[in-house]
């Protein structure tokens, strides 16, 4: 037996619960941007993905206008660093609702590198730093859904091997429901199968 919703006679905030539980692992981008004025802003958003490949492309959702979009607006550009295990704290505490005019960079103690192709500064110490020029914003209700096309990539060589960054050593985090996260945990590897390698029926 199952319970049944209907998000149009529900409270908003409680679709949002809903969602954000069942919805999960969700991969989270730690944005950094620029205020007009020259303010650094980070702040993680959970609603985070890949859009396209050819162009590469990635999205985050602001939920509510936030000091990331309003800064992206300005400014056009943005960077998603990876959000790493070891910096859960950092992590956790650049989500606090500071005035725009007060840098979580500054705030939290994280530490600031220069991007090579975006004003915004990267974590320095997140293994993975994409630099984004925005493509365009989709206003959906309250949220706005910020599309950037990824202009460099920054990834740490010790989380690399032959070239291609291994999970294991990236260690992400991932937003689950309430106050809940997650780490990688068990991996498991299973190769998709090709039509021309599917076994016939007996």
């Amino acid at each position: 037996m199952r319970t049944e919703f209907n998000p149009a006679q529900m409270d908003p905030f409680a679709v949002y619960r809903l969602l954000t539980a069942t919805v999960v692992p969700r991969p989270i981008a730690w944005v950094s941007t620029i205020s007009a004025d020259g303010v650094d802003n980070l702040a993680p958003h959970s609603f985070f993905t890949v859009s396209s490949a050819r162009p590469p492309i990635v999205q985050f959702t602001s939920v509510g206008r936030k000091d990331s979009l309003r800064n992206v607006e300005a400014t056009g550009q943005f960077v998603v660093n990876l959000a790493p295990e070891p910096l859960i704290d950092a992590v956790n505490r650049t989500a606090t609702d500071f005035p725009a005019g007060v840098s979580e960079f500054d705030a939290v103690g994280v530490e600031r590198e220069a991007a090579l192709r975006v004003k915004p500064s990267r974590v320095a110490g997140s293994p993975v730093a994409l630099e984004c020029e925005l493509h365009s914003t989709l206003r959906l209700g309250q949220d706005t859904v910020v599309f950037g096309r990824v202009v460099h990539l920054a990834i740490d060589e010790n989380v690399l091997v032959d070239g291609h960054p291994e999970i294991d050593r990236l260690r992400p985090l991932a937003r689950l429901g309430k106050d809940e996260w997650s780490t990688v945990g068990e991996i498991l590897e299973l190769r998709r199968i090709r039509y021309a390698d599917w076994p016939a029926e007996s």
